[in-house]
């Protein structure tokens, strides 16, 4: 076999190896009493505001606490392994990719939405337009 054809043959492996540890890390959207059967979800909720935030950057810089409510109303703990995320509680939707473990999501992820920032601008442009 030449050179060429052995460093193809690795690479086409290497590619088929990639894709399949890609394709097993893909995970669903639950809510917390389906995360409660347990493997990977991702859980879709607010931030329960008058809940506590634990975050403390001296100590434990990789670990957040909050409380989430989902999409059913559950209200879970959910341990945010992850510095704590610039403007958190602006956020209006959250979405956490993690496993339930004792009553507690143990997150590896988080995506947020925050609120638009021309939000105000499209109510004052509406406003203008019905006046006229």
């Amino acid at each position: 076999m030449s050179r060429s054809l052995i460093i193809s043959f690795i690479l086409i492996i290497a590619g088929i190896a990639v894709f399949i540890s890609a394709s097993k890390d893909v995970s669903t959207y639950a809510n917390f009493k389906q995360a409660a059967q347990g493997g990977k979800v991702k859980i879709v909720g607010q931030l329960a505001k008058d809940m506590p935030m634990v975050y403390d950057p001296q100590n434990t810089p990789n670990e957040f606490e909050f409380f989430l409510n989902d999409d059913e109303g559950v209200v879970k703990k959910v341990i945010l392994h992850q510095p704590k995320p610039q403007d958190f509680e602006m956020s209006e939707q959250i979405v956490v990719t993690g496993e339930l473990k004792d009553d507690v999501f143990n997150a590896t992820e988080i995506l947020m939405k925050c609120p638009s920032k021309y939000k105000n601008e499209e109510i004052e442009v509406k406003g203008d337009v019905s006046s006229l």
